[in-house]
């Protein structure tokens, strides 16, 4: 694992990029469910659209969708920390 790490210095965002990137190859290369699915995706673009829509009306609050219609509630096993 501590090459990994090595690796992964210098890389963006203090090296997070390159984990996520090596963690979604990982996960496409051995069948693996991936860290993240499409309701995590929808979730991270959602955050920028409801920044500019709360700073326009002031800065209020906004309602967050519910992408995954309450499944976040259960929770899911993710195979982060089975890297190979």
């Amino acid at each position: 694992m501590y090459k990994l790490v090595t690796d992964a210095e210098g890389a963006g965002h203090g090296g997070m990029d390159y984990l996520e990137d090596y963690s979604l190859i990982n996960a496409l290369l051995n069948g693996i469910q991936p860290d993240m699915d499409v309701y995590d995706a929808a979730v991270l673009s959602a955050v920028t659209e409801l920044s500019e829509k709360s700073i326009a009306s002031g800065g209020w609050p906004m309602q967050f969708p519910d992408f995954t219609r309450g499944m976040w509630k259960s929770r899911r096993t993710l195979p982060v920390m089975d890297i190979k």
